[in-house]
């Protein structure tokens, strides 16, 4: 999907709160995928989610935010596979404060899965899921969005693109009012005000 794409996807979901539950979860996969190699990303063995992976390393390059280049997890990558394409589940397993898991699971996450993000979640690893309905591992996960298989609007794939696309997003800062503004200027001219 190129961004002509995104951006009537955009348009069409405008009113319907998809723009928002998507935003937000780009905003904290932005957020938490800060370091370098950092963000993992892994899928089912039915469903491992190279487009996904695509799209946030092009968001990574184009937006100049190294921590959102991920490092896709396999589930049986071949002895032979070019080292960006030869991680498997035991990087998992090596997971740690500062890195962050993100989970897309369309159908069910299997147990060993699960398992493995528990235990990545226990060590400090942030968990983020994009599910199709998983509660087990909606519970395991600090942020979750769910995509139901029956909505007629989003597929699962139409909320990987616009998750991606949020992730890529500066976020818009808050407006200065007059008030604050003038309460900044007295701070940098005064100091602050102390109660004592």
């Amino acid at each position: 999907m190129d961004a002509e794409h995104v951006m009537m996807l955009r348009e069409v979901l405008a009113a319907t709160g998809w723009l928002e539950r998507t935003g937000e979860f780009g905003r904290a996969l932005r957020v938490s995928a800060r370091t370098p190699g950092g963000l993992l990303l892994v899928g089912t063995p039915a469903g491992e989610p190279w487009h996904l992976a695509a799209h946030l390393d092009d968001e990574s390059s184009l937006n100049a935010l190294p921590g959102l280049s991920p490092t896709l997890v396999r589930w049986s990558p071949p002895p032979d596979a070019p080292a960006h394409l030869a991680v498997g589940l035991d990087r998992i397993e090596a997971a740690g404060r500062g890195e962050t898991l993100l989970v897309v699971a369309e159908d069910e996450a299997p147990v060993p899965l699960l398992e493995r993000v528990d235990d990545a979640r226990r060590v400090g690893a942030t968990i983020l899921a994009l599910d199709g309905g998983d509660r087990e591992l909606q519970g395991l996960a600090h942020e979750a969005l769910t995509v139901p298989a029956a909505d007629p609007l989003v597929t699962f794939d139409g909320a990987q693109h616009l998750v991606s696309a949020a992730a890529g997003q500066e976020p818009a800062r808050p407006r200065r009012g007059l008030r604050d503004r003038l309460a900044r200027l007295l701070d940098a001219v005064t100091g602050p005000v102390i109660d004592g």
